[in-house]
């Protein structure tokens, strides 16, 4: 296992909720020597400082500023949400007098049947009262607690010609027998260290315990939970702090919710990206025409893993464009505006690739088959500039347990390390003049 891989399946297994993704990434930053801002607070930022801001524990941005004058933005984002369950409120189901499960809704769209059989644990956030303030927690109980079981094939004969699921009858977890009810919370508080009575709001979510490994006959993939999109994440962050340009703001940004779509205070649909940039804009005394000017000249690379072509379902892939695994990194493609990437973008990112010696593929959904979204187009309507959106190729995406290439996390890092390193400077009327740093 490289070190790399290693380092990827590490940070994953530090990070069983998005809030933990985001307090991982705040530690690494702050080993590195950021300082962290609070939005509710003015902001004193110098030329040549680092930062970072979080917005609800679940989406961070951080920023290293110029030495000298601030002429663009290279921005790269990523979200740290995968599919999951989430615990309702009054979550005990006591069935047939022996069972106690746990009441549970979906979050974003997910590959149902590979949540069944696996130990599964619960991972969030949860609001305390302590004193006269209301402070919030981060929760993991890290053991193995619950299970989905399957019913037995000789109870439904025909589940292997297809199973449509019911969530509220399928796919709650079992908790334990009768004696577990009433107890989850108790569990919550013991592992936060507070008294169940004096949590006040909660935000619990399923994840799957099962570890990440390489594997295969050259140790060419990696399998892991969360791959979609903490790989990206984990690379996108390596890249932001080995890269930098002279002339620009590097911003690293991770959002929440992306998976039930963006439209969040912590989000990509809300502004937590242009509220960061207007105040890095206006705390180093710049004025709105600047600002405006700066963006002409910035780049904004929206980083979501991508869909490896399937090894049984060619047929569900593009005729043309279906990128594998270890390919290097994945331009992703659409007409109607699902990505964002145009020739502009793609031109400048293929560039900042070639640069790095890194190999790029490209993705377009099947023309008859509906595809996803992700952040890009969200971001745009907020902060207008050049974006791309890129990926990394993978397998399973939305199951708890997905596989990548081994070798994709390395290129993407190489590729972003580039990006960051890479002034994008406007030359007018379409045309752009790529500046890099001096090594």
């Amino acid at each position: 296992m490289s070190d790399l891989s290693r380092e990827l399946i590490e940070f994953i297994q530090k990070s069983p909720s998005c809030y933990h993704a985001v307090e991982n990434i705040a530690g690494i930053l702050g080993g590195a020597g950021f300082t962290e801002l609070r939005e509710g607070e003015k902001w004193t930022l110098r030329p040549g400082g680092r930062y970072f801001v979080r917005r609800n524990l679940s989406a961070i941005l951080a920023f290293k500023l110029p030495a000298g004058a601030l002429r663009g933005f290279q921005i790269a984002a990523s979200h740290c949400d995968s599919p999951t369950f989430k615990i309702k409120e009054n979550m005990d189901v006591v069935v047939d007098g022996a069972y106690t499960r746990l009441n549970v809704e979906k979050y974003g769209g997910m590959l149902c049947a590979p949540w069944f059989d696996r130990p599964l644990s619960v991972a969030g956030k949860i609001v305390v009262r302590q004193g006269d303030r209301l402070v919030s927690r981060l929760v993991n109980i890290d053991r193995d607690l619950l299970m989905i079981p399957n019913l037995a094939i000789h109870m439904n004969r025909d589940v292997n010609d297809g199973y449509k699921y019911s969530v509220q009858k399928d796919m709650l977890p079992l908790l334990g027998d009768e004696t577990a009810a009433g107890t989850f919370m108790d569990l919550v508080a013991e592992n936060a260290g507070v008294k169940k009575e004096d949590i006040l709001g909660t935000d619990l979510f399923l994840y799957c315990r099962s570890r990440g490994v390489v594997w295969g006959a050259h140790g060419e993939y990696v399998s892991s939970p969360k791959l979609d999109d903490l790989q990206c994440t984990y690379a996108n962050l390596q890249g932001f702090l080995q890269g930098g340009h002279p002339d620009t703001a590097s911003v690293y940004a991770v959002f929440d919710n992306e998976e039930v779509g963006s439209g969040t205070k912590q989000g990509a649909a809300g502004t937590v990206l242009l509220d960061t940039l207007e105040r890095i804009n206006e705390a180093l005394g710049r004025s709105h025409e600047d600002y405006l000017a700066a963006l002409a000249s910035s780049f904004m690379v929206s980083a979501d893993n991508a869909h490896a072509v399937h090894p049984a379902h060619l047929d569900a892939a593009d005729l043309t464009n279906h990128p594998h695994m270890n390919g290097g990194v994945v331009l992703k493609f659409s007409a109607n505006q699902k990505y964002c990437t145009d020739s502009v973008s793609a031109a400048l990112f293929r560039a900042i690739c070639e640069k790095a010696g890194v190999p790029t593929q490209v993705f377009h959904n099947h023309s008859d088959i509906l595809g996803g979204s992700t952040l890009g187009n969200l971001s745009t309507a907020q902060v207008s500039l050049n974006m791309v959106d890129i990926g990394l190729a993978q397998l399973a995406m939305h199951s708890p347990y997905e596989t990548a290439g081994a070798k994709d996390t390395d290129y993407l890092v190489r590729a972003m390390r580039e990006f960051y390193s890479t002034f994008v400077e406007d030359a007018g009327q379409g045309s752009y003049c790529l500046h890099r740093a001096a090594q």
